[in-house]
């Protein structure tokens, strides 16, 4: 089965800086999942994860790797353990995203693969970039907030934060003025789409998040 090589590190951090956006497809039907992550790459969406907790994830990702093009990258979410790195990566996720700092991190960055790893405080923060971690996935962000990412930032400058969890497009607009490197959408942007809503309010949403977040200055 041939597969795509993962991107690079130097890539993935292309696309996440001039995109800063990552949509997070999670749905209870494989077929609908698969139907949006394609419309999300039709509509300039250039980062899209599929959580491992969609129906039939691992599916989605091999019938999608094959469909977008290379301006597209897929990722997989909710990973969680080494296995689930392993599975990800050979159905053709080019990146990987966890919830929390688990052995995922460190198996992703053996892997050679991206990894946005989870981390809420200060010192979950700075555990995840020495595992290795890309970028910092604050998570939940909707705890504390664009007034929390400024204070987290404030003695780390440097570090690379993308809030996730419950960001809509003023939100958005909030993290990035305050920092954050690419912002993490799910619902606010893909809706039901996942689970067989309406696509052409899905392809709407995602054209106001892409020129929303490629319009606005990193700080």
């Amino acid at each position: 089965m041939h597969h795509l090589s993962p991107p690079n590190s130097d890539a993935f951090d292309g696309v996440l800086r001039s995109t800063r956006l990552a949509a997070i497809v999670r749905g209870s039907d494989p077929d609908a999942a698969l139907r949006t992550v394609l419309a999300l790459a039709e509509e300039g969406v250039a980062l899209v994860e599929v959580s491992l907790n969609t129906a039939d994830a691992l599916g989605v990702i091999r019938r999608a790797a094959a469909e977008v093009g290379p301006g597209t990258l897929l990722g997989a979410g909710t990973v969680l353990t080494e296995d689930d790195v392993s599975r990800a990566q050979e159905a053709g996720a080019g990146w990987i995203v966890t919830p929390a700092l688990t052995e995922s991190v460190a198996a992703s960055v053996r892997a050679g693969l991206p990894v946005l790893a989870g981390a809420l405080t200060p010192t979950e923060a700075v555990g995840a970039l020495r595992a290795g971690a890309h970028a910092v996935k604050l998570f939940p962000a909707s705890v504390g907030g664009p007034a929390y990412l400024k204070a987290l930032r404030d003695p780390f400058p440097d570090m690379p934060v993308v809030p996730v969890g419950g960001v809509d497009l003023a939100g958005a607009e909030q993290y990035l003025a305050n920092g954050a490197v690419a912002v993490g959408v799910g619902s606010p942007l893909v809706g039901d789409a996942a689970h067989g809503g309406d696509l052409a309010t899905l392809r709407d949403r995602a054209r106001r998040f892409v020129a929303l977040c490629a319009t606005e200055e990193p700080a």
